[in-house]
């Protein structure tokens, strides 16, 4: 079973390095549906494994400089209360009893179809708001809105551990559309870092990681992400998100029905 984990962490590993999506909408379903991991368990492993593979990757970002700190605090400022009131609300109720794993579980399934939406629809939002500059956010507005998503990007997290990927681009684009792709990218992953942090220490605290399938999920997905980026210049984007999204749409459903 070890090598089973391993080589799924090498395969999410190399989807992640292909498409740029988040593992956890990838790596927590996998976990809930062909390993029988418990949806509670799923989402707190997935947390730790994010927070460490997201670390490396801002380390790389701020070396780039593509990361806007001003947008991560303002993101952080909205995702780690929520991330603490989440992990709160998941004690008070009982993150590994029966009835929580259910919201749990559907909660994955909604947070899979929202990165469903965002993988197909991001390129058709951010061509609108470029036609449309006067719908643009500016000024407190901007910064308050910025706030609101990290409140929502921080409890989808939180509950499902997906969500700061996909869900937390498209966000962005859509609050900041004349920003870089390279820029997107990289304040996304940096304000990703402290919230799977906390969110992972909440579970933690919870007893609701696997700590030996968290190692044998990193030991599969780094060199995966690395062959994964390496090769995704060589794949057309479009097929591979194609893909993606009808894959990520079964997965939703199966986890529903």
């Amino acid at each position: 079973m070890t090598f089973t984990y391993i080589f799924s962490g090498f395969a999410v590993g190399t989807l992640v390095g292909l498409t740029g999506v988040g593992g956890g909408s990838l790596m927590t379903p996998l976990l809930t549906l062909l390993f029988g991991v418990s949806p509670s368990v799923a989402v707190g492993t997935d947390l730790a494994f994010a927070s460490i593979t997201k670390a490396t990757g801002t380390f790389t970002h701020r070396l780039r400089g593509t990361v806007d700190w001003q947008i991560v605090r303002l993101l952080c400022y909205g995702a780690l209360p929520a991330a603490l009131i989440a992990t709160l609300g998941l004690k008070h109720f009982g993150s590994l009893n029966k009835e929580i794993g259910q919201v749990i579980r559907y909660s994955i399934a909604a947070s899979v179809f929202l990165t469903v939406i965002a993988l197909l629809f991001k390129s058709k939002m951010l061509n609108w708001l470029n036609n449309h500059p006067e719908k643009q956010l500016q000024g407190r507005q901007l910064q308050a809105a910025t706030v609101a998503a990290g409140v929502l990007l921080g409890t989808l997290v939180t509950i499902s551990s997906i969500g700061a990927g996909a869900i937390g681009a498209t966000l962005l684009v859509m609050l900041y559309p004349r920003m870089s792709a390279a820029h997107i990218a990289g304040t996304d992953i940096a304000y990703a870092v402290p919230l799977t942090a906390i969110a992972a220490f909440g579970h933690w605290w919870l007893g609701s990681i696997d700590w030996a399938l968290l190692g044998a999920l990193l030991i599969g997905s780094l060199p995966g992400i690395t062959l994964g980026s390496m090769a995704a210049r060589a794949v057309p984007e479009k097929l591979l998100r194609g893909i993606l999204a009808t894959t990520l749409t079964l997965v939703a459903t199966k986890l529903i029905f």
